[in-house]
């Protein structure tokens, strides 16, 4: 899987998130290379990240991301009407946008590795509601195509264990054709049902892939 690089202003709009949202800890999971971490704890923000990457080390990550990026580029243009390039305003500002995350995340990692933990779902090495809100962004529903419902479910669940608050996923079409992924009103009903969670699938001011510019969010009920 390739090594993304997602800055804070595209988590922003991704998951359209306000400063209120970021009250609190919040989780990156899948983080890969995005910037959020660390431009959101400069800024005051509590963020942990996590990723299985990150068990590699910063300097094997700053070896393989030119080429990840370069990859993704060539994939981009190979699909170039599945994409929607008006957040950017051009290809160009995109790679740079990715250039410059990656840059700023691997300046964090070495600088401060605490906030990155190796782990990939379904399992996070953290305790029952020890953060407020967790993100994730082009795992779930984006890899349905690997990934099956009993998997997406398991993962759902366990970012509903150690959430206090909310959790917020983006995007929830398929790779590729943007189609969408079949099994997610079940697994909404599911997560309602076990959790008491109420979830629902709001637009977001942002639209890279067609028809990927919803994300669901999950509220949870535990008093705090």
């Amino acid at each position: 899987m390739l090594l993304t690089s997602r800055s804070h202003a595209e988590y922003r709009a991704m998951f359209d998130l306000s400063d209120a949202d970021l009250a609190g800890v919040t989780l990156d999971c899948a983080a890969g290379a995005s910037s959020f971490a660390a431009v959101a704890s400069a800024a005051g923000a509590r963020v942990l990240a996590t990723d299985p990457l990150y068990a590699q080390g910063a300097d094997a990550l700053a070896a393989r991301l030119p080429d990840d990026l370069v990859r993704a580029q060539e994939m981009h243009r190979a699909a170039a009407d599945r994409f929607v390039w008006d957040w950017y305003g051009s290809p160009a500002r995109y790679q740079e946008i990715r250039v410059e995350s990656g840059t700023r995340f691997l300046a964090d990692l070495r600088r401060a590795p605490g906030r990155y933990l190796a782990a990939g779902l379904p399992y996070l090495p953290l305790a029952d509601r020890s953060v407020d809100l967790v993100l994730c962004s082009h795992l779930l529903f984006t890899w349905a195509g690997e990934h099956d419902h009993a998997w997406h479910r398991a993962a759902v669940l366990e970012m509903c264990r150690v959430a206090r608050r909310e959790v917020r996923i983006f995007p929830l079409v398929h790779l590729g054709p943007g189609e969408p992924v079949e099994f997610l009103g079940r697994l909404r009903a599911e997560v309602e049902q076990v959790t008491g969670a109420r979830t629902a699938c709001p637009p977001v001011p942002y639209e890279f892939q067609r028809g990927a510019d919803r994300m669901l969010r999950i509220r949870l009920h535990r008093g705090q």
